[in-house]
């Protein structure tokens, strides 16, 4: 084993796992929510209010807040425990949920920024051609903001990767089991072991950095 992962091996694999993950997730939500937000729709301010609350709350206060609303007691955690037997905290679902809420307004403010600018008048050009809102969303939207779709993933996903508030809240930090790459450069340094807390620290930013450019070059279509 290279002596880039024998201080945490396991800690990369579960960063990389929840990434791809919620790479899935926010290119989904992302889009829809900025496509949604850019609508004059009912409640738009509250729903625009709960996509960006991870941009101005603490994120230890928001994972405290999520560990008493799905814990084993809490008011969708309690329900879940006791009809379906399913604990979501100090699991892996938790390391994803806490990612996803972290980096969503990273990729919901810049995909809703770019419909509300450029795509605006191709948008009432598809709806003049007859178009319905689906087909104009793929066949219109995307295309044209795809490099702030590109832009929002590589913030939403390196939010994700260095994210600890949440997932320390959420996920419990237990190891080898919920202690992504992040906590793993916490707890070398909580034990004193600067030495594997800097490989950890370079090996995450050399992950960001790839995935940086990765997605880069996809958003514009290289």
């Amino acid at each position: 084993m290279t002596p880039w992962l024998d201080c945490s091996p396991a800690a990369l694999l579960l960063s990389l796992h929840v990434a791809g993950v919620v790479l899935v997730l926010f290119l989904i939500a992302g889009i829809a929510l900025g496509y949604t937000l850019s609508r004059p729709i009912p409640l738009r301010g509250l729903l625009d209010a709960l996509v960006s609350v991870p941009l101005v709350f603490p994120p230890i206060a928001i994972g405290f807040l999520l560990l008493m609303l799905f814990g084993r007691h809490g008011a969708i955690g309690g329900p879940l425990h006791d009809w379906l037997g399913w604990n979501l905290v100090f699991s892996f679902p938790a390391l994803v949920l806490a990612a996803f809420i972290a980096g969503l307004p990273l990729v919901v403010k810049p995909i809703q920024s770019a419909i509300e600018g450029s795509a605006r008048e191709l948008i009432e050009v598809s709806y003049t051609l007859g178009k319905g809102r689906l087909a104009t969303l793929f066949l219109v939207v995307i295309p044209v903001i795809r490099r702030h779709i590109a832009a929002g993933l590589i913030l939403g996903v390196g939010r994700s990767f260095g994210e600890v508030g949440i997932t320390l809240m959420l996920g419990g930090n237990i190891l080898g089991s919920t202690e992504t790459l992040s906590l793993a450069i916490y707890n070398q340094v909580l034990d004193g072991d600067f030495e594997c807390a800097t490989r950890l620290s370079l090996l995450l930013g050399l992950v960001s950095l790839t995935l940086f450019f990765w997605l880069g070059r996809l958003g514009r279509g290289r």
